[in-house]
């Protein structure tokens, strides 16, 4: 078996290869000479066709180069950068990483922010920089419902894990699901009563048609007073004016984002200097390569089995 990593971090390609080689001992796994990694010596020989490839934002004519590709593997939980992806093959299958230790990252990222938001520490750094001494009264759990939308593997993992925390979390799904612990809406029909029924609103849906720019003004302004808005999935669910509008009008008390529609986020971005957003370099959950890579050997031998895999891609879906 021939295996292909495309990667366009650099570094990631080099880690990414060692890791499948070490888990796949009989697999020629070649780094893709189009990428940052693969530029030099460490790059796959010319004439070197693979089976199956792994990686993120592999280049615009990876595919015209591999025309016999059996799959791609994301090396994230991410899939909208090979669905944008102007040569992919429409029938190629396409397969994302589960959870892979992300979970619990991600979850520990949302509960820290929330403990933040409950013990008002925003609001004592604010007051260290004006040398203030003065004693707030913080937040009960009770008082900062959560809704999440979307609950997959990632989102219903960080739903579990803040109800554990002793928050009252609903999800938000595109149709039904059962989450322990967790009241679950879906249909649009609720829409506007998750919401309303909301604090704080924490994004782990992916990028689709359907969610793009799902949070403007309109869905901020339903959010109960004081709302707060984390978003830990696409930087494209949010439409940025319309959040900075909210912040600056009061209607919103603060906003944790992770990821931009742009990344890195341009200098001149607003967000950097807005006085109510935190900003993390999409940091949340960074990929554990040893474990994702073990994830993607064991389908691959699931695969060579003739048994079906999970994390396949529906692209009518978008994920």
């Amino acid at each position: 078996m021939r295996l292909l990593v495309a990667h366009s971090e650099p570094g990631a390609g080099r880690a990414w290869r060692d890791a499948l080689a070490a888990r796949l001992p009989a697999a020629h796994v070649a780094i893709d000479p189009g990428t940052p990694d693969g530029a030099g010596p460490d790059g796959a020989p010319p004439g070197f066709e693979a089976d199956w490839a792994v990686g993120w934002g592999p280049p615009a004519d990876l595919f015209a180069r591999q025309p016999r590709l059996r799959g791609f593997f994301s090396s994230g939980a991410g899939v909208d950068h090979l669905l944008r992806h102007p040569g992919l093959p429409a029938a190629l299958p396409l397969i994302r990483l589960e959870d892979a230790g992300m979970g619990e990252l991600m979850a520990d990222y949302c509960l820290l922010e929330l403990l933040r938001i409950a013990g008002r520490h925003d609001a004592y750094a604010a007051q260290q920089t004006r040398a203030h001494w003065e004693e707030l009264t913080g937040y009960t759990r009770a008082e900062l419902p959560v809704g999440i939308v979307g609950v997959g593997v990632l989102g219903a993992h960080v739903a579990r894990h803040l109800a554990r925390a002793g928050f009252t979390v609903r999800g938000f799904a595109r149709g039904p699901k059962l989450v322990d612990g967790v009241e679950v809406m879906h249909g649009a029909s609720r829409w506007q009563e998750f919401l309303e029924a909301t604090r704080v609103l924490i994004l782990l849906a992916p990028r689709t048609a359907e969610t793009e720019d799902l949070i403007d003004a309109a869905a901020l302004a339903r959010l109960r007073p004081g709302g707060w808005l984390i978003n830990v999935a696409r930087g494209a669910l949010v439409v940025d004016a319309d959040l900075v509008a909210a912040l600056d009008a009061g209607t919103l008390a603060g906003a944790t984002l992770d990821v931009f529609r742009e990344e890195p986020l341009p200098a001149s971005h607003p967000f950097w200097h807005h006085p109510r957003i935190r900003v993390t370099p999409h940091s949340s959950a960074p990929t554990q390569v040893a474990v994702s890579a073990a994830q993607v050997a064991a389908k691959l031998a699931a695969i060579a089995r003739g048994e079906a895999v999970g994390g396949l891609v529906d692209r009518t879906r978008g994920y």
